[in-house]
């Protein structure tokens, strides 16, 4: 079992080491980022089925036991985190055949991209805070160079912009680590469920825990945060802002997720009316945003700080429903988001723009991409059956079942907002007719199945996610239900019970 724990790192890496030899040959590179993206999904379909049958599954690294020694373990949610990666993976390789140039090809595009989904699934998997922090600057260092890859004007300043604030995320996050271990001795996760406890300041214990609060912030990009996403996401080529915006924030919030139901959650009270206020506010500054763009992709990125504030009240809210619902939508968002950005793609390819007032008439021209960008922007803006709708009403369910009014009228109010955002998007690019001047192009195709390959994909799944919520939902409710009793991880872990 312990190589069902290891392979979703080692994969990716190895993948990026072979790229790195075969650099004078983008197709052979392409080829090895398919083939181990195909690998990495069929990988995280066994560990997703293994700790399905089995319960949460643990490898001490050269048999050191816990906490002295690298954890990995999985259980529901790092399962279903990283499957969920490997299949955005996958779309991103197919898609990049396409979108990224040979030029990038040669200056290591399919080698940080390798790296960057092994930090991510590193992040999902390790069970100590110190390796989360190595995992952490794995996954920056690569985003990071994938930003700026090609060097074009527009890159690097969204790129130092990005670098910048995640580098007062990393000083927070390890100086919270430092105060953590001076406290407690311990950085292992399980470890420090019981430890954190015996702390006889209070006061010590809910400062480290709002620096945490801070670095995983900004790396969510929750409010006040998130100015670094808009600001870069952007900038890139599709591909890879696709994967930026489908991956990257959810890393953060899956730490803030782990850490404030593992370790810090002994003052609910605190830590989690905190967070409640800041999802609030997340929601409302990201549709905003939102609603005053002109161009496809700032639209996008403003949403996903929007999106952010759901799953971040679901954890605040700190009930099975609420926080099964934020479960919910990290999947979702995941797969909606990064389609999102395809079909934005896939929009600017064919009219040479991005920007909603110098492109139109998309829907006669090409109206099956007309459909595939219904697909994920209904489900985003809460549309029934779609997988938005339900990740919305269970968050809304959970608000309303703890009579937080406040909290399940911004959810509802985000959610109309949302909604005018994706019609602006549609009737700008698709309804109205072309502008003269505009670019007109069709796709080859072979850009027709690459590109638009990975875009049906997603859509489908979230038409079954929407359409077959159940098992979709069992699993968020049992992910939701080990993180409120987090016994069995520590038992697991460690060898005793809590």
């Amino acid at each position: 079992m312990s190589w069902l724990l290891i392979l979703p790192m080692l994969l990716p890496l190895s993948a990026a080491v072979l790229a790195g030899l075969t650099r004078s040959s983008p197709r052979v590179q392409g080829a090895i980022g398919v083939a181990a993206s195909v690998g990495l999904l069929v990988v995280a379909i066994a560990l997703m089925m293994a700790v399905w049958q089995e319960g949460i599954l643990v490898s001490q690294m050269s048999n050191w036991p816990a906490p002295f020694g690298i954890t990995l373990v999985a259980d529901t949610l790092s399962a279903v985190m990283v499957l969920i990666t490997a299949i955005v993976g996958l779309a991103t390789v197919v898609y990049s055949l396409v979108d990224i140039d040979r030029r990038r090809v040669g200056l290591g595009y399919h080698i940080m991209l390798q790296v960057l989904l092994a930090g991510v699934c590193g992040s999902f998997l390790t069970g100590d805070l110190f390796n989360l922090y190595v995992w952490f600057e794995v996954m920056l260092i690569a985003s990071f160079g994938l930003l700026v890859l090609g060097g074009d004007r527009e890159q690097l300043k969204g790129g130092v912009k990005y670098v910048a604030l995640n580098l007062v995320s990393t000083i927070s996050f390890l100086s919270a680590v430092g105060l953590l271990y001076g406290m407690t001795g311990t950085l292992n996760m399980a470890d420090l469920h019981g430890r954190i406890q015996e702390v006889g300041n209070p006061g010590l214990v809910a400062a480290i825990a709002v620096m945490f609060m801070v670095g995983f912030g900004i790396k969510s990009a929750v409010f006040p945060l998130f100015f670094w996403l808009p600001a870069s996401y952007h900038t890139p080529p599709v591909a890879i802002s696709a994967v930026f915006a489908g991956l990257l924030t959810k890393v953060g919030v899956y730490a803030l997720i782990r850490l404030f139901t593992l370790v810090f959650s002994t003052d609910v009270g605190f830590t989690h009316e905190i967070l409640l206020w800041v999802a609030a506010l997340t929601m409302i500054t990201g549709v905003l945003g939102a609603a005053a763009q002109n161009e496809i992709r700032r639209i996008l990125s403003f949403h996903i700080i929007s999106q952010i504030g759901y799953m971040v009240l679901g954890l605040a809210l700190m009930s099975t429903t609420a926080l099964a619902g934020a479960v919910f939508y990290l999947v979702h968002h995941i797969i909606v988001k990064a389609n999102l950005f395809f079909v934005g793609g896939v929009a600017k390819r064919l009219t040479g723009s991005a920007d909603l007032s110098q492109i139109g008439g998309l829907y006669k021209r090409a109206p099956l991409l007309g459909v595939l960008f219904l697909i994920p922007a209904f489900s985003l803006a809460g549309f029934p059956p779609l997988s938005g709708f339900w990740a919305k009403l269970f968050i809304l369910e959970g608000s309303l079942r703890l009579e937080e009014w406040v909290a399940a009228g911004v959810v509802l109010v985000v959610g109309l907002l949302t909604i005018f955002s994706m019609t602006k998007i549609w009737g700008e690019a698709f309804w109205k007719p072309a502008p003269e001047g505009m670019v007109e192009r069709r796709l080859t195709r072979r850009e027709g199945w690459l590109l638009l390959g990975p875009v049906v994909v997603l859509a489908v799944m979230t038409v079954i996610i929407g359409l077959w919520v159940e098992p979709f939902w069992i699993v968020a409710e049992r992910a939701a239900a080990q993180l409120l009793d987090p016994s069995a991880y520590v038992e697991a872990v460690l060898g005793v019970r809590p």
